[in-house]
């Protein structure tokens, strides 16, 4: 993060492209948009880019008190998922001379083009702007040089053939603004590469472009899949009354689970005052939810294992493979995220299957405990990630 004597020289800068200053407190959207385009760093910098709330244009400090609450929604930012992927951004107060400032430190993207509400923002000289379409291809073909992410590899014995164009159109109708969509002057190639999902280097789809929109997946991913199991009683050994392997692209393997937990999820009766009884499960709907699409978006699909959903009659046992990622350990797992598949983070936020980043874990552990349901358990090694949900009467 910056100190004190180097936000100083940034303020002087009044010719850096890598420097917006303003005096606005409210205008969330400006904010975003300014993220959004030092995210992308167009120019191509490889270094921060600083927003700076409480100066003037001219460098001069405007007099301003910064508020928690300002701070807060400044690093609401990278959650709140409407800049996609998510940036990488600090947020810290400093007391200058003639008043406070915030400052929004945002690290270039390894995942570009990033948008925010469907729409790619550059920096282009002292000002921002929309990047058109040549400046979106230049972003993304970028990208293959900054590669460090399984889900945006190329995967070379694919093409154009081996997707469903219907599922595409699909989801770029959620991903862009109804102005991008109008601008429809790119090729096919140029419409997946814009959101991550075609290497236009390689000329080949991507993990990501496969997973998501995918005829058959899990001939070039063997472990795409969920094997769900549902037994009887507490233990492997006795016959499953239910069994199937859940494949498809990410979306039907999603709603397919979905369905098998409606089936299974019995709802009895939460006692109350008067006749103001209500349903009670046996384990809160989005509770499991967020347990799965965590496992789905996090799993380690390089690996040729399957997740693997087993229900049984006190529990519940989500497993996937790959075990912690990034900067994520036991001790912080319901307070910091880092992205094994930021791509399909992104696709589960667009499609509306995650409200917000980085929060899975916490409210499924809240909604847990107003079920009544006992703590989540976690087991997690090198290999492997497994949440158990006990039921109510466990």
């Amino acid at each position: 993060m910056l100190t004190q004597e180097s936000l100083q020289a940034l303020l002087a800068d009044l010719e850096s492209d890598r420097v917006e200053r303003t005096v606005s407190i409210r205008d969330t959207d400006k904010f975003a948009e300014a993220v959004c385009a030092f995210a992308n760093d167009y120019p191509n910098h490889r270094q921060p880019g600083y927003l700076i709330i409480g100066a003037r244009d001219d460098g001069t400090i405007a007099g301003m008190t910064i508020s928690d609450e300002l701070l807060r929604n400044l690093a609401g930012i990278r959650s709140d998922g409407n800049v996609l992927p998510p940036p990488a951004l600090v947020v810290e107060k400093f007391g200058l001379e003639g008043g406070e400032v915030a400052v929004v430190e945002v690290q270039p993207s390894i995942l570009p083009p990033v948008r925010y509400k469907g729409r790619v923002f550059i920096r282009v000289g002292p000002r921002r702007a929309v990047a058109n379409e040549q400046e979106e291809r230049i972003l993304s073909e970028r990208r293959s040089t900054l590669i460090s992410t399984f889900d945006v590899q190329p995967v070379q014995e694919a093409g154009l053939t081996d997707l469903a164009w219907r599922l595409f159109d699909e989801y770029r109708s959620f991903a862009l603004d109804p102005d991008t969509m109008a601008a429809n002057h790119r090729t096919p190639e140029e419409r997946l590469a814009a959101l991550r999902c075609f290497d236009l280097r390689s000329r080949v789809p991507t993990v990501a472009g496969l997973l998501l929109f995918g005829k058959n997946p899990r001939f070039f991913l063997p472990g795409a899949y969920v094997q769900f199991l549902k037994f009887p009683n507490e233990t492997l050994t006795e016959r499953p009354d239910d069994q199937m392997e859940i494949s498809g692209d990410l979306r039907s393997i999603l709603e397919m689970a979905r369905g098998k937990m409606a089936v299974y999820n019995r709802v009895g009766l939460r006692p109350g005052a008067g006749f103001s009884d209500g349903p009670q499960p046996d384990y809160p709907e989005w509770a499991l939810r967020e347990l799965f699409h965590n496992a789905v978006t996090h799993r380690d699909y390089a690996s040729t294992s399957p997740i693997r959903f087993y229900w049984f009659r006190d529990r519940i046992e989500i497993q996937s493979p790959g075990g912690l990622f990034g900067m994520v350990t036991r001790e912080t797992l319901t307070r910091r995220n880092s992205y094994r598949n930021p791509v399909l983070a992104e696709a589960l936020k667009t499609m509306g299957y995650v409200n917000r980043f980085g929060y899975g874990i916490q409210r499924a552990e809240a909604l847990m405990k107003d079920n009544g349901n006992p703590p989540l358990e976690f087991e997690i090694d090198d290999w492997t990630f497994c949440v158990t949900l006990r039921g109510r009467n466990s």
